[in-house]
């Protein structure tokens, strides 16, 4: 009989504890299973803030977002008006953009002054700069403006003889030596910058006038000046220097590689930075034979017209040279593809307010457009502006790349 009690006893013993440990077992499970489900939120700014009930980021107070990392679900929701905001536009494959698109690389260059529009001016005879009309560098001078004021004796010397020169012309009159003395003269006072005019006066009053101005022989800006008022100056000394903008020069640099794409006389389109939508044709004048020193780039030159002179030397410049058309698959906008270590990737609407990523195969680009060779099928409707957007709320709320 107390054999049957001791058994009995160490069952219900036993019985018990195997519940406590099942009701146990059963709560981990339920919390478990209560934890897995919880919902997460976190701070579009500040991803490191993590919470589990809805609020406001403690760094930015910006409102929380979802946060769902466990979820495998590949695509993600954005409704309508979110749509609206983010400016996200799509295009079904299959109606349009399949031309063929050209390759196109950029030239890196500059806006150079074209020195055949450059006009040196030196002194004609030696003197001092009695007068100087203009003073300073940037100016803008016009053909026939004055531009200085010189004193020489050597001019009133040349004067003298000329005078003297048209006195015996007069005691000789017929004398051809006489006459070729008075030309000889005269044709001197020439080259040193009198006029007709003046010459004439000076026949007239009998009148030495030592000083002479000296004018413009053209338009242009004084991009130097060498010398001060009050200063004496030799013949031949450098007077100023005035530059023309009504033209400059495109200097590119190119690499050898680019350069069997390049041809003497050929029309290439020039964008200067900031007119982008001035586009210019230049044709190239001259291709440098040999390379820069020091670098692996060559030039290449052209010129293009300043109108209004809107642009000034030394602006930068994007030449661009076209490659070979590519035909055959899709055509999208540069920024519909995104491009990073895990591949290149688009954005598909499979719904009204769904998206999911798909991964894609390139080809050629440009500046403004992508040839996609695989991964987009017929019919897909494909995102083209907002991928970006679509990127980043995804890795936001799932805290993984779209490509896995």
């Amino acid at each position: 009989m107390k054999i049957i009690k001791h058994k009995l006893f160490i069952y219900f013993i036993l019985s018990l504890m195997a519940g406590i440990v099942g009701c146990s077992g059963k709560r981990k499970a339920e919390e478990k299973s209560t934890e897995t489900k919880q919902q997460t939120f976190t701070c579009p700014m500040h991803p490191q803030v993590i919470k589990h009930e809805m609020g406001t980021c403690p760094i930015c107070a910006m409102d929380l977002v979802p946060f769902e990392k466990n979820s495998d679900d590949k695509s993600i929701k954005l409704d309508a008006q979110r749509q609206l905001l983010a400016n996200i536009k799509t295009i079904r494959f299959g109606d349009g953009g399949s031309e063929g698109i050209s390759s196109q690389s950029v030239l890196n260059g500059r806006l150079v002054v074209d020195p055949q529009q450059s006009n040196y001016i030196s002194a004609k005879i030696a003197g001092r700069v009695e007068e100087l009309f203009v003073r300073e560098t940037g100016v803008a001078i016009s053909k026939g403006q004055p531009l200085y004021k010189l004193y020489s004796e050597q001019l009133a010397t040349l004067q003298q003889e000329y005078l003297m020169a048209l006195a015996q012309q007069k005691q000789f009159a017929g004398d051809k030596l006489e006459q070729q003395l008075v030309s000889s003269a005269k044709q001197k006072l020439l080259l040193y910058g009198q006029t007709e005019a003046q010459l004439q006066r000076l026949s007239k009053t009998q009148q030495k006038n030592p000083y002479v101005t000296v004018f413009a022989t053209q338009s242009g800006t004084v991009a130097e000046l060498s010398i001060t008022q009050g200063q004496y100056v030799a013949e031949g000394s450098p007077i100023m220097r005035l530059e023309g903008y009504g033209k400059l020069w495109v200097e590119a640099d190119v690499y050898p590689n680019e350069m069997k794409q390049i041809k003497q006389g050929q029309a290439l389109k020039v964008l200067v930075n900031g007119w982008e939508d001035q586009a210019q044709t230049m044709k190239v004048d001259f291709i440098n034979p040999s390379l820069q020193a020091g670098t692996q780039l060559t030039q290449i030159r052209g010129s293009i017209a300043n109108h209004n002179g809107q642009w000034q030397p030394g602006l930068q410049v994007k030449v661009m040279l076209a490659s070979q058309a590519v035909s055959g698959g899709m055509n999208l906008p540069v920024d519909a593809v995104i491009r990073d270590g895990k591949g290149q990737h688009v954005w598909i609407k499979t719904g009204k307010d769904s998206f999911e990523p798909m991964k894609v195969s390139v080809g050629k680009a440009n500046g403004n457009s992508i040839n996609i060779t695989s991964g987009i099928a017929s019919g897909d409707e494909v995102v083209i502006t907002g991928a970006y957007l679509l990127y980043s709320e995804y890795v936001l709320k799932r805290g993984k790349h779209p490509l896995g």
